[in-house]
Formats: C-alpha cells, structure tokens, sequence
C-alpha cells in the first residue's frame, strides 16, 4: 500500500516536509508520493474535480492524504472515504466528494479520533495525516470512526465547465471530460473560440486549441506557447461550448 499526498499546501513551503516526517514515523516503510502539493489554493470544488480526475489512476487498496481546507480549524467534520477499493482521508467540505459520487462502491466514516496534540490550523498533519497512517497499516477504523451515510458536503458526479488547474505550461485542464464533446466542438473563453486538435503537434506554432489530456479531461493548450496567458485564463474562470 501507497500513501498519496494532494495538497495546496505548496512544493516549496515547509508544510509537506511536516505531514511526511508524521508519517515515517506512523508508517514507515509505507511509501508516500506526491500526487500533488500545488492544488488549487483555497479552491475546494475544482481541486474536488482534479482529485477526481487523479483517482482513477491510483492503484487499487491505496490511501489519499487530501488537504484543500480553508475551514480547518472550523465546523467541518474530518472524514475517510472508501471508494472502489481506494482510500481517501481529509476534510467534509467537498474535496472528496466528486470522486465518491463517481465511484461505483463506495463507504464513509466521520473520524471522532483526536489527537492530543492538534494544532487548529494544520489538520493535515496532525489529524490526517495519522488517520492516513493507520489505514495504511491496517488499523482503521476501529474506534477512531463512526460509519455515516454518505458526505455532509456533496458536489456531486456531475462535470463543471470551468478552468480547473493550470500547469506551468500554461495549460488549463478543465473540469469537463472528453468523452463528452465532440471533436467538432469548439469552446468559447473570454472571446475566444478555440478548436480541436489531437496533440501539440497538430496545430501551428503558437496556436490555441483544446484537446483530451492524459487524465480524460478536456484541456486549454497553445503550441509551445502559454495557454492562459494568451487568453487571460485563471483557475475558475467558466467557458462555454458551442457545437460544430
């Protein structure tokens, strides 16, 4: 079993390094990957669609540490996830909750474990990270949880036509699987109405376009240029899709 981290906790603060040295020392051995320390900050509903854009790609039995949580310290419940075989744990405010509406099993339990140490604002390294941990050696739920019927905050299954996540690129995945669209389709974004193309290398240098990124997810792209500049694209923004 694997220990993934998804985060907005960012690549370059002292956070992550904090959450992993609990661990190593609760699981050690158990391997712990970055999925991703840059989610979008703050963001609960598109890092809730880019969660589950990911989990499809996670081994079966593994544990997902997920951390978007601008209410810790708050009224939300923490809460463990079991969806298709898959583990997550973190917080009830909708972060795992696309990826529990989509799954085709799934089981919830509202964690009542506390440590007794726990700083109000860092739950994900005090709570959930130990919470990940026990699972991931076989020790969960068993007291530190009660089964409920599903999550207090539920986005639901459904896709949203918005700007998701943009990488480095300048690209910006989208929370609108491919499979929906046609490639016909074009996308209209600030002014702008982009067209397909299969990959990077099909449209002209510079040029915009979308297509089907390697998580199945429609995505904004230009040609070894930067997407979100050219269009002015930001994490939120909503587009709409006009049929060829």
């Amino acid at each position: 079993m694997s220990i993934f981290l998804f985060t907005d906790f960012g690549a370059a603060d002292l956070y992550v390094g904090q959450v992993k040295a609990v661990l190593q020392q609760r699981a050690d051995g158990v391997p712990v990957i970055d999925l991703l320390n840059e989610a979008p900050a703050f963001n609960v509903r598109a890092s809730a669609h880019l969660l589950a854009a990911l989990a499809g790609q996670l081994p079966p039995d593994s544990v997902t540490l997920a951390v978007v949580d601008p209410g810790v310290g708050g009224a939300r419940d923490a809460v463990a996830l079991n969806a298709d075989g898959r583990w997550f744990t973190g917080p009830d405010n909708g972060l795992l909750s696309v990826a529990a509406a989509r799954a085709g099993t799934r089981a919830c339990w509202r964690i009542t474990w506390r440590p007794g140490l726990l700083a109000a604002s860092f739950h994900g390294r005090d709570l959930f990270a130990p919470v990940a941990a026990a699972i991931a050696c076989g020790e969960f739920p068993a007291g530190r949880a009660e089964s409920i019927a599903g999550l207090g905050v539920d986005f639901g299954a459904e896709d949203v036509g918005e700007i998701i996540y943009i990488d480095h690129y300048g690209n910006a995945a989208t929370g609108l699987r491919a499979q929906s669209l046609a490639r016909d389709a074009r996308l209209v974004v600030n002014g702008h109405w982009i067209g397909f193309a299969r990959v990077f290398s099909d449209a002209a240098a510079g040029a915009v376009f979308w297509y089907e990124n390697s998580l199945g997810l429609v995505e904004i792209a230009a040609n070894s240029a930067h997407a979100a500049a050219k269009l002015g694209l930001r994490i939120g923004l909503p587009f709409a899709v006009e049929a060829g």
